[in-house]
This record gives structure tokens, C-alpha cells and sequence, in this order.
């Protein structure tokens, strides 16, 4: 099996994964993780472009499992973060690990936060190299394993 083929079925079990989950996924600490690494996500090469911001903000919107709290209210989150990594993507990446590694108190919010990472890395067909260093970034501030996730 290729590489992306075996990334795209882990991709949908993670989803599946998450779903069965998201009557558990409804903490402020789950919600606001997960827009911190859709953000670390988006912004994993450094800059962010207008369409990669607005196609991630659509898989936010889009997503299940997010769909427990006002979509507004996510999209918020999100760009503040954005914001942050953009201006100095250096001490924004510091601040928003903090944020990640908030979900750590509960082991299962944790791994859904770095689901929703891969699933949002690798939505656009390519979950790249520096996508995969920030999500294996994230596993350490949440004490998880990255190989756990095949990272």
C-alpha cells in the first residue's frame, strides 16, 4: 500500500475515532487546543496564505466533532491564534503550545487534539514534513507519544 494511500485511511479512522468521541469532546480546554493546532497546523511552514487560511477555517466549520461549540466563536479562536504565529511565528508557536498542552489533563482530549491535526495536515492531500514536526511538536506538550500516531 503507498504511503499517501495508508495516510488517507488512517486519516478517516482518526475521524471515525474522533466521532465516536464528540459527545466527550465539549471542555473550553478541548475546544480551544484544537483551534491552537488547526492554527500551528495552518501556519507549519511559517507563513499562511488567504486561500490556506480559508481552507482550513472551512474544515473547522465543516468538522463533526467541532460542531459542539458556535462556529463563530471557533473561528475566533482560530485567527487569534493565526495572528499570533504569523506576527512572530517563533514566540506564537511558544504560546500556542501552551494553549495545546492545556488538554493534557485528559488523556482522551489530548489524542482527539492531535487527530483533529493530522486530519487538518492532511485534508488538502499532503500532510508534509513540517505539518507532521509541528503535530509531533504538539504530542510532546500533551506527554503522548508521536509514534502512537505514526509520527
Amino acid at each position: 500500500m503507498a504511503l499517501w494511500d495508508r495516510f488517507k485511511e488512517s486519516a478517516a479512522t482518526m475521524q471515525t475515532q474522533l466521532m465516536a468521541k464528540k459527545n466527550d469532546l465539549k471542555s473550553g480546554a478541548f475546544r480551544d487546543a484544537s483551534m491552537a493546532m488547526c492554527a500551528l497546523v495552518a501556519a507549519a511552514d511559517g507563513s499562511v496564505d488567504p486561500v490556506e487560511r480559508q481552507r482550513v477555517a472551512s474544515l473547522i466549520a465543516s468538522n463533526e466533532v467541532l460542531q459542539n461549540f458556535p462556529a463563530e466563536d471557533l473561528q475566533r479562536r482560530f485567527d487569534d491564534y493565526l495572528n499570533k504565529l504569523t506576527a512572530d511565528f517563533a514566540f506564537g508557536k511558544v504560546n500556542v503550545l501552551q494553549e495545546i498542552a492545556k488538554a493534557k489533563k485528559k488523556p482522551e482530549e489530548a489524542r482527539a487534539v492531535v487527530q483533529i491535526g493530522i486530519v487538518i495536515g492532511g485534508a488538502d492531500g499532503d500532510f508534509d514534513a513540517t505539518e507532521r514536526a509541528v503535530v509531533r511538536e504538539a504530542c510532546f506538550a500533551l506527554d503522548l507519544p508521536p509514534h502512537e500516531f505514526d509520527l
